[in-house]
């Protein structure tokens, strides 16, 4: 697979600003400074590979031979969400990949015909492509929320390309056939956003004002979390993908089963369908303040897990982990490095 130095494609945002130069400017420079005076921290330098459906746009850092990682992250983040994490696993000898998933910041479809598909097979697969495309036999693998679910898939159903899995929120693999199943009234009202996003009301407004309600997502699902506004822009760069909005409404549309997924991951879904067991080392959080889900004692997704596992509880956290609480959770990561030892593959 072809891997270069980011250069981003051209995409005018709606404030007439080139966003993916932007983003590759300041990534180069390697922060800047907030209003408040703090610095705000970039991930640099940025790089691309081809991987399956996908040109990945991804931030790599640590020893080319170090045990490799990869970070996931979630909707609606991106990879500056391990801004304050990567250092700390480079730092200890990691090989750290961050990559953007599907439909955010600079990772691109490589053809116009692939269906812009959010839903959970989709996810897993690309990260199994860009293991292939790494060269990587087995990786600890981390992430919140979509990437969270990446990490799970490719854990279930290859477990020999996990050397390891943190998972927040704990089994993210989908039940689709009982996804109209209600929820307790608490539950369904904090997945609003969701319901939302079913109907061309819930595009419009995405596609119309993606920052403002990106930002209320990450205020009422992150309550404890004092983030200003260049920490946010950072990261709202990446919502000016072009396939951001396809990506985000299939996601939430499939994962009802309102919408047809891509035939070609439906070998994947029919899998996943089963809810495979994950049997790989796990640390799985939940944050005490999460604004998606309720803390759930380890117990309720105890059946999903049949190797090592260790449920835990992130006190003051909510639903953006390792952007709030990146000490914590980088240190659950060299728990399972350490754990994994040679197992962690860097493929080099």
């Amino acid at each position: 697979m072809r891997r270069a130095d980011c250069g981003f494609d051209s995409a005018i945002d709606s404030r007439g600003v080139n966003s993916e130069r932007r983003i590759s400017s300041v990534a180069r420079a390697g922060g800047s400074l907030a209003d408040n005076g703090r610095m705000v921290v970039t991930l640099q330098p940025l790089h691309r590979i081809e991987a399956g459906v996908l040109s990945v746009a991804y931030h790599e850092a640590g020893p080319a031979r170090g045990s490799a990682v990869l970070l996931m992250h979630g909707f609606p983040y991106d990879i500056h969400a391990y801004a304050a994490v990567v250092p700390l696993l480079a730092a200890q000898g990691c090989r750290v990949i961050v990559p953007w998933l599907r439909g955010f910041g600079g990772t691109r479809f490589l053809s116009e015909a692939t269906l812009r598909s959010g839903e959970q097979a989709a996810l897993g697969a690309d990260l199994l492509a860009l293991l292939d495309a790494l060269a990587l036999p087995r990786a600890v693998l981390a992430g919140y929320d979509w990437g969270g679910r990446a990490a799970c898939v490719v854990a279930a159903l290859w477990p020999e390309r996990c050397a390891g899995l943190l998972t927040f929120n704990s089994y993210n693999i989908q039940h689709i056939a009982s996804a109209m199943r209600p929820l307790p009234p608490e539950a369904e009202r904090r997945l609003w956003y969701q319901y939302y996003f079913h109907g061309e009301r819930g595009r419009a407004g995405l596609a119309g004002d993606r920052r403002a309600l990106c930002r209320l997502l990450w205020r009422t699902w992150s309550p404890s979390w004092r983030f200003d506004d260049a920490t946010f822009e950072l990261s709202a760069a990446a919502f000016d993908n072009p396939d951001f909005v396809d990506v985000v409404i299939h996601s939430y549309r499939h994962r009802f089963g309102l919408v047809a997924g891509d035939p070609a991951y439906a070998d994947i879904e029919r899998r996943l369908a089963a809810q495979p067991p994950i049997a790989v080392p796990t640390i799985s959080f939940d944050g005490s303040d999460d604004g998606v889900r309720e803390p759930a004692p380890a117990a309720q997704d105890a059946r999903h897990f049949t190797g090592p596992r260790s449920h835990r509880l992130s006190h003051g956290v909510g639903h953006n982990m390792p952007q709030e609480a990146p000490r914590e959770f980088a240190g659950a990561v060299l728990e399972l490095v350490r754990g994994a030892g040679s197992d962690a593959g860097n493929g080099r």
